[in-house]
Order: structure tokens, then C-alpha cells, then sequence
């Protein structure tokens, strides 16, 4: 059974907006557009860049060091000169508590 840890509550990510984070010892990027949430990995997968740091347009997050944008809801690259996706997570909302559960693919 996916094991999900408490990462956040509801009022601490702005929509939209994004909040960089810790959990489980992974550095991910929790997300909020158009009232859903979403986590991603915060890792370029061009260089290593902080996606948290990004631009965050709609459902993309554009790394700020090469501008590679990424889907925040599955991770996908979309631009060069990432060709890679970086890993999503499933997020889920029990009350005011956001609860992700991390990919370890």
C-alpha cells in the first residue's frame, strides 16, 4: 500500500502558486493551479536546476537556469533542452492537510 506522508496544509500554497519542500528526505515542489494540487520533483532534468524557483505558468514550470518548462501534472519535459521528464508524485487533500505520496521510480 503507497505510503503517504504529510506535507503541507491547504492555506501554506497560494493558487496559484508553489511551495519547495522536503519530504521523506526528497526535495520536491508542491504545486496549486485552478484549485488542484500537484508535486513534482524539484530537479531539472537538463542540469540539476531548482524547478521551485521557476516561472510557473498554467500547468507549467519553467526552470529558471535554461528555461526547460515542464508539465507540473505528470512531470513531462516539453522544451528543450530537457528531454527527459522529472518524476511526479500523487498528492491527495484530507482536510486541510496536503498528503503526497513519492514515486520512486
Amino acid at each position: 500500500m503507497p505510503e503517504f506522508f504529510k506535507a503541507a496544509k491547504v492555506a501554506d500554497v497560494p493558487d496559484p502558486g508553489r511551495l519547495t519542500l522536503e519530504v521523506d528526505e526528497r526535495l520536491v515542489v508542491l504545486l496549486h493551479v485552478g484549485g488542484e494540487f500537484f508535486c513534482i520533483d524539484d530537479v531539472c532534468t537538463h542540469d540539476g536546476g531548482p524547478l521551485g524557483d521557476g516561472e510557473l505558468s498554467n500547468f507549467e514550470v519553467a526552470c529558471p537556469r535554461h528555461g526547460a518548462k515542464f508539465d507540473i501534472r505528470n512531470g513531462r519535459a516539453l522544451t528543450m533542452p530537457a528531454t527527459e521528464p522529472t518524476l511526479s508524485h500523487q498528492v491527495k487533500v484530507e482536510g486541510d492537510d496536503i498528503l503526497v505520496c513519492l514515486n520512486h521510480e
